[in-house]
């Protein structure tokens, strides 16, 4: 097992952790940093103390209650549903390509994605807020047209590696798809 440090497009530190399973089956995992407790407790304070402030304006007890409970209910939405610790990319030569979210709730996400409809793995680049942004995404064939593209899908699209972390996985992605275009050639 290897793991390696980069920073995300935002500057935010990440880990690449590279498990190679066997010569056509590896793992790449970019984990993204954990929530804070420091931020979690500013966030959860500056809204109390703002329903504190209104209480002692209106003097309705209400406004208290709503404050822990929509802090509670917006604290159990993002964890569940927006912040995700872990996004990993299983390629298995003779499979396919499986692709994960862990989520800091623990819930995870999977998609399955067959190597007969994986067309190619490429970087690709976007232009975002004045600033170029690189992004690693799978190309889908197109089941009509052999050289067409049917579906482009995105990956790492939490975490956003820097172009040098996604150049790592894609020269392990293509290592792989190599070996699946050149064994059905040998057989």
């Amino acid at each position: 097992m290897e793991e390696r440090r980069y920073r995300s497009a935002s500057g935010v530190p990440i880990a690449l952790r590279c498990l190679q399973h066997s010569a056509s089956c590896r793992e790449l995992a970019v984990r993204c940093p954990r929530l804070q407790l420091r931020s979690l407790s500013a966030v959860t304070s500056a809204v109390w103390l703002a329903a504190y402030g209104l209480f002692v304006l209106s003097e309705n007890s209400m406004v208290l209650s709503a404050a822990i409970f929509f802090s509670l209910i917006g604290l159990i939405i993002y964890l569940h549903f927006v912040k995700i610790d872990q996004e990993s990319l299983l390629v298995i030569g003779s499979l396919g390509i499986q692709v994960t979210s862990s989520y800091a709730s623990g819930k995870e996400s999977t998609t399955f994605i067959e190597m007969g409809r994986v067309k190619d793995v490429v970087i690709n680049e976007a232009i975002h807020m004045q600033k170029v942004i690189y992004y690693l995404c799978i190309l889908l064939q197109d089941p009509g047209d052999p050289q067409g593209v049917s579906e482009v899908v995105p990956l790492f699209q939490s975490s956003k590696p820097r172009l040098d972390c996604l150049i790592e996985v894609y020269k392990s992605c293509q290592e792989i798809l190599e070996q699946t275009k050149t064994a059905p050639q040998s057989n």
